[in-house]
């Protein structure tokens, strides 16, 4: 049996009548989380975990129709049972679990299996088709435990605060930069770039609770942010916003610090390899423990991931999507290619 069919406009349920994370306008799209990549513009109907749906309603517009559901809850589409399970990735995200005479396909989305203490952690979820993401699926990337990767950031800030300098991290807005408020929360005052200010309020309107923050124009009065934590996306490395900051040490957030050595941090003063994508180790664990018969891997380093699952015994093809243009992508092309 075949439940999903890779077209034009996405990952597509023939039976159910309706599209996963689609790149194309189609009447009815299942999305598992809110980067940019997975929800886009165009849909008739989206249906997505509640704490995803007032991102999409940020991103995308407040006049879109969205239906919002908990983890583990059951709908029918079309004799199709459809329901949502933790993915790990960032708060909300999900993977997408089909169920249609007795066979089981799930759909991972972005995924890892690291608990971060922020998102729901991932949920193993048995099935006899999996698809799954492929970012960091080669061996040089395995992350720390992320109590350790915390302590880092934690003492980096600590030794800043000795120096007098101002603690500016640099991480995506929507799951990085959540995590990074978390890991240095009581080290000092948090102040966060617009961008992640609202995407912040989006999660509280569904009561997610989140470590004390401010708002701050940088460009107006960078001086209240004067030694302590600021948070910015990558799309400000090495901005004038930045250069604003008084006694500012920066560093990048981002699975990519893995290989790169400081060199290639260009302006940073530090890099801490944060990731919200499974690493080596996380994909493999999370693909034997689906016992599937079939694995698609849809983007990333998608024929070596997939070459080494066959070589194991895990039936495996790789299959062309628009995934992986997302925030871990875009925050590559920024370190390796900062704005002069």
């Amino acid at each position: 049996m075949k439940l999903i069919t890779f077209t034009k406009k996405g990952i597509y349920c023939p039976q159910g009548k309706f599209y996963i994370d689609p790149w194309r306008p189609v009447d009815l799209a299942v999305i598992t989380h809110g980067h940019a990549d997975h929800a886009r513009w165009g849909m008739k109907k989206y249906l997505c975990h509640h704490y995803t749906k007032p991102i999409l309603y940020q991103r995308i517009g407040m006049d879109i129709e969205c239906q919002g559901v908990e983890y583990g809850e059951t709908i029918i589409l079309n004799g199709v049972k459809v329901s949502l399970h933790p993915a790990g990735h960032i708060i909300g995200s999900a993977q997408v679990r089909l169920e249609y005479k007795g066979y089981v396909t799930v759909i991972s989305g972005d995924y890892k299996v690291q608990e971060d203490g922020l998102s729901t952690p991932f949920e193993l979820v048995k099935c006899n088709e999996f698809v799954t993401e492929s970012t960091f699926g080669l061996p040089i990337y395995n992350w720390l435990e992320v109590p350790d990767l915390n302590k880092k950031l934690q003492t980096w800030v600590l030794k800043n605060k000795e120096n007098s300098k101002t603690s500016v991290f640099i991480g995506y807005s929507l799951g990085k930069a959540q995590r990074i408020m978390k890991a240095v929360e009581g080290l000092g005052k948090i102040y966060v770039h617009y961008s992640i200010g609202k995407l912040n309020e989006a999660f509280e309107s569904v009561g997610i609770s989140l470590p004390d923050y401010k708002t701050a124009d940088f460009r107006e009065n960078a001086k209240e942010v004067q030694h302590e934590i600021v948070i910015v996306p990558p799309a400000l490395l090495d901005s004038s916003i930045i250069r604003k900051i008084p006694d500012a040490a920066t560093a990048i957030c981002s699975g990519w610090m893995q290989v790169r050595g400081a060199r290639r941090w260009r302006s940073a003063d530090a890099g801490f390899a944060m990731s919200d994508h499974a690493d080596w180790k996380g994909l493999l664990q999370a693909i034997k423990a689906t016992e599937a018969e079939i694995v698609h891997v849809t983007h990333g380093q998608t024929e070596i991931f997939s070459k080494y699952l066959n070589e194991i015994g895990i039936k495996a093809d790789v299959v062309q999507t628009q995934f992986g243009e997302d925030e871990e992508e875009a925050e590559k092309e920024i370190i390796e290619n900062p704005e002069p």
